[in-house]
């Protein structure tokens, strides 16, 4: 199918998203739309699926004028879409979720038998045939949640399909399988819209991209006959300089020592240690438990077992508040549940972990806090219309931000980074990785969960991977490769009664 947009504007409001924007898609092609946070990407997309109706400008399927009302009538011509807000209902199933609104029936009632085995099958082409189609959506983690996003989509055989920012939860193996089966569409003639900041993917799997700023159409371009710096200069119309800035690590005294820790249902003897000034990555597939470390020293797991050590004391860590009263901050990966309070404003959320530094007997200083929210709106470069903007109203790079911002009023001891920089954009990444910088020169200990292994070698000074919940090793990222932690990650693990495993550290071969 051939799809051409001419002249799409829209408004919410006063705000005007997208002005006058032209976006054409070829049938078999992959064709990347990118732009900064806010630029009007996923806007654009959802009045191509139908969740929006444009102001101005028509769509064109096949040469012929498309009145797309809402998304029954855009599934009806063709058009399925992959949102970058995980949209499953957590209460019902996996095949549910999967069936939702087509069912399959025989004799009148709806057929679970075959929606079962249906749904199996769709799993297994995604290379996910472990998730349970009975299990609860929302008992999954994120990373499956997507997975499941994804072959929903896919169950639809749509001849346009969008996906925004389909790999942000997977690993390396997932996204190898999801992009295994976009060539094998392609290759049919499906069109596919892919919205992503993950430069390598892009320049990996696509053949055209078209860039938005400010809502505006800035070019498109042949991924063959461009590249990576001008691509960000098109996005954000400067040079973004290094990528990964760079920092000398020079770690002081353990901060933080973690010993046989272990939770209700997933992770056991698990044992590191982090230093002050030190980033500690870890990697693994997907279920392999990193973000279950990260929850259970954070309180939001049980611990059953183990110790955590905080300069020199025992920590003794039941809820949340316990350890952000220790000087632990966590920034989730699951911004929209976890992460954010929708319905209260940015400036809110911002000073949400931290409120009684602006308060004196139990009444808030308006112009302190106020001070405190403009300084982190800048320093994070949040595109918003002020602190009294509802957060949910942000883009999803921009409500990833505030997280990051909620954590910054008060620097932490221990920063634990679960997907940090999951749905930022090229521009908020680098401003992400320099405040992670600064921090660790102040002296704070960051341990980070990523499933972009680009960014765990880069930013980490060591590397623990785990496997189904277990230490598979742990590596000098100044001498390791994206191919050794796949490897360790990929292998069975064997374990001692006393669940200890010593740790391997990866040196190259001389």
């Amino acid at each position: 199918m051939q799809v051409a947009m001419r002249g799409i504007s829209k408004a919410f409001g006063p705000v005007k998203v997208l002005e006058n924007v032209e976006f054409t898609l070829r049938g078999g092609e992959i064709h990347a739309l990118m732009g900064e946070n806010g630029a009007g990407k996923s806007t654009l997309m959802k009045i191509l699926s139908g969740v929006h109706r444009a102001d101005a400008g028509e769509i064109l399927l096949d040469s012929r004028k498309a009145e797309l009302r809402d998304t029954a009538a855009a599934e009806a011509a063709g058009i399925a879409i992959i949102h970058q807000e995980l949209n499953l209902i957590p209460q019902l199933s996996v095949m549910e979720n999967l069936f939702l609104g087509r069912e399959p029936s025989r004799f009148g009632l709806i057929d679970y038998g075959r929606m079962r085995r249906e749904a199996k099958a769709q799993l297994a082409a995604l290379g996910v045939g472990g998730i349970d189609p009975d299990a609860e959506a929302g008992s999954l983690s994120i990373g499956q949640q997507q997975m499941v996003e994804i072959a929903k989509a896919l169950a639809l055989n749509a001849r346009v399909l969008i996906m925004d920012e389909p790999t942000a939860a997977l690993t390396e193996r997932e996204i190898d399988t999801l992009f295994g089966l976009m060539a094998q569409l392609k290759e049919s003639g499906v069109a596919i819209v892919y919205v992503s900041h993950r430069m390598e993917e892009i320049f990996r799997v696509c053949d055209r991209i078209s860039v938005l700023r400010d809502g505006c159409f800035v070019g498109e371009r042949e991924i063959a006959r461009t590249d990576f710096d001008e691509v960000v200069a098109m996005m954000v119309g400067r040079e973004i300089g290094d990528r990964y800035p760079k920092r000398e690590a020079v770690p002081g005294a353990v901060r933080l020592k973690v010993e046989n820790l272990a939770d209700e249902n997933m992770i056991s003897g698990i044992t590191f240690d982090v230093r002050a000034g030190e980033v500690l990555g870890i990697a693994g597939l997907m279920g392999s438990g990193r973000s279950d470390i990260l929850k259970t020293l954070f309180g939001a797991k049980r611990r059953i077992a183990g110790s955590v050590v905080l300069d020199g004391e025992s920590l003794d860590i039941s809820e949340p508040r316990d350890a952000i009263a220790a000087g632990l901050a966590l920034v989730t990966e699951d911004r929209k549940h976890a992460g954010l309070v929708f319905g209260m404003s940015v400036g809110a959320n911002a000073t949400l972990a931290h409120l009684g530094r602006y308060a004196r007997l139990d009444i808030v200083n308006a112009g302190k806090e106020g001070m405190a929210v403009a300084g982190l709106i800048d320093r994070l470069r949040i595109r918003s219309h002020g602190a009294f903007q509802d957060v949910s109203s942000l883009s999803g790079g921009n409500q990833q931000k505030v997280v990051f911002a909620k954590w910054l009023a008060c620097p932490p001891k221990v920063l634990l980074l679960d997907e940090p920089t999951r749905g930022v954009d090229v521009g908020g990444k680098a401003e992400i990785y320099r405040i992670v910088n600064q921090l660790v020169a102040a002296g704070s200990a960051i341990v980070m969960v990523s499933s972009e292994l680009p960014e765990v070698l880069a930013l980490s000074d060591r590397i623990l991977v785990l496997s189904e919940g277990r230490q598979a090793g742990l590596f000098d990222a100044a001498n390791c490769s994206q191919e050794m932690l796949m490897a360790s990650a990929a292998q069975p693990v064997v374990f001692s009664n006393s669940f200890l495993l010593d740790y391997q550290v990866c040196r190259k071969p001389a």
